[in-house]
């Protein structure tokens, strides 16, 4: 079973005509869900308000108290391409405090798994700054929850965008490992290989900046091959995903090579990392709204270890740009691990 929130406020959040971060996203992510072919399985949940204590154990008060008057104010820019309006605060509080009414939701035994399809999405809010369409830090939020309560997390952030925030937030973090797979170069220009966490959390930040047209067995053979034993040693008790769709091949902003049936194979090695009941995966980037639909409709069987439908157009791709990088990190990790 799946736990599945969305919210009305999340379309609310309007960002200005032309955006790419728009509400039509989550129409989009809407028709994924209805042709994933697995309606007896989803069960709704209902997203909830963060409370200002969960939201500060990542971003200070005054950042908070700051990006709320900016909203009520009548909203505007918060950089060149962040733009909020009067209903910006009251979605993005919704969605960062939903990743908690999952881990609420899933401890009961009652779903494998959870989706939230979420508006504004978070992996670029660093602790004191909203960028990247991003405003509070969602996965980042949920995870510091969980650390919190003595779990051990392991976020995987497969947007195409690395997800400087989530780095940031918990770059000296023991208790939190953060591997993202991103394009690179690309903005923020952050997840060199080599930025692999500090003092108590060296050790716990796992980068694959992957060239241009990368395609699926890339991600593949860096799961198995890199993040496999890491994950192994690191023991986590959850498993969050930061779903970025933006690395189709489609998407506008991007350039990597996927398709939606490696999105299936890729959610498909991160959920056989968690426990039942301890994954939930977060609606990040993802701006073609067609390879949304497919990417969405392909992930969501495999969160629950089911079949996806196969997707005309969307077989799993092969034969792109990245295996050098995949070796170097490789080397990068074998030679810290053997001195």
């Amino acid at each position: 079973m799946l736990f599945v929130a969305t919210d009305p406020r999340f379309s609310l959040h309007n960002t200005g005509r032309g955006h790419p971060e728009r509400p039509a996203r989550l129409d989009a992510v809407e028709e994924g869900i209805r042709s994933a072919g697995m309606v007896e399985a989803l069960i709704p949940l209902p997203a909830r308000e963060a409370t200002a204590a969960e939201m500060e154990r990542v971003h200070p008060a005054a950042y908070l108290e700051s990006l709320e008057a900016h909203c009520r104010a009548g909203g505007g820019l918060l950089d060149a391409d962040t733009v909020v309006s009067v209903e910006s605060w009251d979605a993005a509080i919704t969605a960062a405090g939903t990743g908690i009414a999952a881990i609420d939701a899933l401890s009961t035994g009652a779903a494998d798994a959870a989706f939230l399809a979420l508006r504004p999405p978070g992996h670029h809010a660093r602790p004191s700054q909203g960028m990247g369409f991003c405003l509070i830090n969602n996965v980042a939020v949920a995870a510091a929850e969980l650390a919190e309560r003595g779990e051990k997390v392991l976020v995987v952030d497969y947007d195409a965008h690395h997800g400087n925030g989530t780095q940031e937030i918990f770059y000296a973090d023991p208790r939190v490992l953060y591997v993202s797979f991103h394009e690179w170069p690309l903005y923020p220009g952050t997840g060199r290989h080599d930025e692999i966490g500090a003092g108590a959390g060296e050790g716990t930040t796992l980068n694959l900046p992957l060239p241009a047209g990368a395609t699926g067995d890339v991600y593949l053979r860096a799961l198995d091959e890199v993040v496999a034993a890491r994950v192994e040693q690191f023991a986590p008790t959850w498993v969050l995903i930061s779903a970025g769709f933006d690395a189709h091949r489609s998407d506008p902003l991007t350039g990597l090579g996927l398709s939606a049936g490696d999105y299936a194979a890729i959610n498909d090695r991160v959920a056989a990392w968690a426990g039942p009941g301890r994954l939930i995966s977060f609606l990040e980037g993802g701006y073609d709204l067609g390879a949304l639909r497919d990417s969405v409709a392909a992930s969501l069987p495999a969160l629950i270890g089911a079949a996806p439908r196969p997707i005309e157009g969307e077989a799993d791709t092969s034969g792109g740009p990245g295996t050098t990088v995949v070796e170097a990190v490789a080397d990068l990790w074998h030679r810290r691990e053997t001195g």
